[in-house]
């Protein structure tokens, strides 16, 4: 007897839960998405004739699971690997932060601190037992072992930008997995090299859709799941019912929360869903004929700057597909009460650029042609010391019923390979249920 599955949200974890299940036809899958598009935070939007991420997306070397699916789509010819570059705003100037001897020229530490600054991250990447940190705050960790200086021109305002007031409680075990997965993302040579999509990711969120209505998938956005009866068996959808043997739901766990029966059969697990806190971001997005700099990821370290990143898209992937164009993200994550998530986007876009000419003096803004505003208000989860305690099991107390989002991740941090790799697995683990349940 088919079985039927409900996947909730169309992000990559949904849209590859959604293709593996479907690929065997034991399973008939439906999957709602409540926005007008699929792709989640991957989404990308129409930009100089061809599409953008509305959120800065690449890939590493290591990023397994979404290589071994985009070889399987037939997207190889569409996955290119660039040469990556990185650089520090810090004192009024950016310091290219790429090789053993741009840290050795970072003047902002005393030359002891470098050295430390060095030895440290050589640990980090050869080290692979990441759960003796996991209960260390990555500022006291860093502070011991990298000293004062380094920890303040590089590691904390890092932790701050990211987590904002969050930061001083953040797990060493995160630090540790954004250094040691990026460090092996190099070749021979020290040289970073980072994957992109001719056409931005969206030519593989548009490759699975083709193959879920290919494989008879019933794909629904603009959708909205109000209630979950695990009891029934039965999703409430836009004021519909839709009954399911197994369901899948990929969205924040505090939405999920709010799904759960208001009986008080399962406070506890709401509880736990609802102690994994979140950030928003913004990115601002816009386009100029104007080239800003040589350096693909500029983290600004100033103290007081108004954003976390600055990053030159094209510095890494070339103009060619933007109609010549250079294109650039601005992105900050912060609390949705933060009075930034309130700013209009003409606002936005003055603070941010009145601080953007302190790093490129000769930065135009009359010369910029397109711009936008994204915001996201469950963008990024706050792995605290506490957190390997916190994190929810795929399979949840209802019967029936998973949950696969990024708030599982730890170490590891948010990305479309998790994304891949999650959906894969949840749906094994559907698969194997299903097999064991009566027909």
């Amino acid at each position: 007897m088919t079985k039927k599955v409900l996947i909730i949200g169309g992000g990559f974890t949904g849209l590859t839960a959604a293709y593996r299940l479907a690929l065997d036809k034991k399973f008939s899958v439906t999957l709602v998405e409540s926005s007008d598009h699929l792709g989640g935070l991957a989404a990308g939007f129409p930009l100089l004739g061809t599409s953008l991420e509305k959120t800065y997306h690449h890939l590493f070397l290591t990023d397994n699971s979404i290589q071994e699916l985009v070889n399987e789509l037939g997207l190889n010819d569409k996955l290119v690997w660039c040469n990556s570059s990185v650089g520090i705003f810090r004192n009024g100037r950016t310091y290219p932060f790429m090789s053993p001897l741009d840290l050795l020229r970072f003047k902002p530490c005393p030359f002891l601190s470098r050295l430390r600054l060095g030895l440290v991250a050589l640990y980090l990447k050869h080290t692979t037992n990441w759960r003796k940190f996991a209960a260390r705050s990555a500022c006291d960790w860093m502070t011991r072992a990298c000293g004062r200086h380094g920890m303040e021109a590089v590691w904390l305002p890092l932790l701050k930008g990211k987590f904002d007031r969050y930061y001083s409680a953040i797990s060493m075990a995160w630090l540790w997995g954004r250094i040691h997965i990026r460090a092996n993302s190099r070749t021979r040579g020290d040289k970073e090299k980072l994957g992109y999509f001719r056409g931005g990711f969206a030519v593989v969120v548009r490759k699975l859709e083709s193959e879920l209505a290919r494989l008879g998938v019933s794909v629904r956005t603009n959708t909205t799941v109000e209630s979950i009866s695990s009891e029934q068996r039965t999703a409430f959808v836009n004021g519909q019912a839709v009954p399911y043997d197994f369901c899948v739901f990929t969205g924040p766990s505090y939405i999920f929360a709010k799904l759960l029966p208001a009986n008080g059969t399962y406070a506890n697990y709401a509880r736990q869903l609802r102690a994994i806190d979140y950030l928003g971001a913004i990115c601002l997005i816009f386009t100029s004929d104007q080239c800003l700099g040589d350096i693909y990821w500029v983290n600004v370290n100033e103290p007081g700057a108004p954003f976390l990143v600055f990053i030159n898209h094209t510095r890494l992937v070339g103009t060619a597909d933007y109609q010549g164009k250079n294109v650039y993200y601005i992105g900050a994550y912060l609390p949705t009460d933060s009075p930034l998530f309130s700013l209009s986007d003409d606002a936005l876009a003055k603070l941010w650029w009145d601080y953007l000419k302190r790093m490129f003096p000769d930065f135009d803004t009359s010369r910029v042609e397109e711009r936008h505003v994204f915001r996201f208000k469950a963008a990024q989860h706050v792995v605290d010391t506490t957190y390997q305690e916190k994190v929810p099991a795929f399979r949840t107390p209802l019967p029936g019923i998973f949950l696969a989002n990024f708030s599982q991740l730890f170490p590891e941090d948010r990305g479309t390979n998790f994304s891949v790799r999650d959906g894969n697995k949840v749906a094994e683990m559907i698969r194997v249920e299903a097999a064991r349940s009566p027909q």
